[in-house]
């Protein structure tokens, strides 16, 4: 459907008839089914032209109806200084998150497999959340280590922590997800400790760089 239509004329109706339609599919998903708009149309007790009107073929749907995940940042609050507690933080947040919406994040894999480039760019896993998130966690090595291996490190951990990890580990390694999720933690961490060796950092006590205001506050009253 297109969004003049979303937009025109009782869209409050018209958000509710989405939104129903979309958490049908969400539904239909946790129950290890692919939906296609006819089944969502008909969970969510809507007619099948009203529901193509919205969404006019399964695919549209199927990104629909993965989870936003609109968290600028994983890390908390309170967030620590030290870049090893830093990526712990940032890791098992996102692994939880993958692990709570494990139904819809093998659905978009499934997806991201298309051989035409035109139908994966769109897709809420091409947009390279995880890749900012994990940038974060570790952006107190900016200045420690060089820009490209600081972007191979994100990369490398990107690759050992997610739903494509988790198929492998669970699906091929045979392991419970509990102890999928343990290992790529520990990967995580090792691929971080084995990097800090390579720029010779001693220990994980890295600190975020000082802003540069707060610097020359202390310049000038010294």
């Amino acid at each position: 459907m297109s969004i003049s239509y979303e937009l025109s004329g009782r869209t409050r109706q018209k958000q509710r008839t989405r939104s129903a339609l979309v958490a049908a599919a969400r539904d239909l998903v946790t129950r290890g089914q692919t939906p296609t708009v006819d089944a969502a149309a008909a969970t969510a007790s809507i007619s099948r032209t009203t529901a193509y009107r919205y969404f006019p073929n399964q695919r549209a749907l199927l990104v629909a109806a993965h989870p936003e995940i609109e968290a600028s940042s994983l890390l908390p609050e309170a967030a620590p200084s030290d870049v090893a507690a830093r990526l712990d933080a940032v890791v098992m947040a996102f692994l939880h998150l993958i692990v709570d919406t494990e139904a819809q994040q093998r659905t978009m894999l499934r997806l991201s497999l298309d051989p035409d480039p035109g139908n994966r760019s769109e897709l809420p896993l091409r947009k390279g959340r995880a890749i900012g998130w994990i940038g974060e966690a570790l952006s107190p090595l900016r200045g420690v280590m060089s820009e490209r291996d600081l972007r191979r490190l994100i990369f490398a951990i990107r690759s050992a922590a997610g739903i494509e990890a988790l198929v492998w580990l669970t699906d091929i390694a045979g392991l419970s997800r509990k102890d999928a999720v343990q290992l790529m933690r520990w990967s995580a961490g090792a691929l971080l400790r084995s990097a800090l060796a390579d720029a010779g950092v001693v220990g994980h006590q890295v600190r975020p760089p000082r802003r540069a205001k707060a610097s020359s506050r202390r310049r000038s009253s010294s």
